[in-house]
């Protein structure tokens, strides 16, 4: 079954529209062209440049969910796991406001801290987390 939402933009989602100013770096233009493409097209290096920005985790971490379930260490167009290194380096404030996020993502990760660490990927906002008892 195929959920509606993931078939708007984040435009669409959060109705604010972002205007594309003059002479703005690639990187601003991207995220501003990335807010007008429907999440279900959202590749795994979309994925991991607007989460690095920290923009639309709400809907965007939930996604990326999806694509580290299959593969921990997916890639996006940077180096094995980039992906999963934005997700952890999300700010604590989201994951002590997000209960069921930072549950899915210890489930995730769990097994795997040895080798997030052997890749020295920096957990420490994540396990600064109030859940982490």
């Amino acid at each position: 079954m195929r959920i509606i939402w993931k078939q708007k933009t984040l435009t669409n989602l959060e109705k604010d529209e972002w205007k594309q100013p003059d002479n703005v770096s690639r990187l601003v233009a991207r995220t501003i062209e990335l807010r007008k493409i429907p999440l279900d097209k959202f590749t795994t290096e979309d994925l991991r440049l607007m989460i690095g920005q920290q923009f639309s985790l709400d809907y965007l971490v939930p996604l990326a969910f999806e694509t580290l379930s299959v593969d921990l260490f997916a890639e996006g167009d940077f180096f094995e796991g980039d992906l999963l290194k934005k997700v952890l380096s999300i700010r604590t404030e989201f994951w002590d406001n997000n209960k069921v996020y930072w549950l899915s993502l210890n489930d995730l990760i769990k097994n795997r801290r040895n080798e997030i660490v052997d890749k020295k990927f920096d957990l420490s906002n994540f396990d600064k987390c109030k859940h982490r008892q």
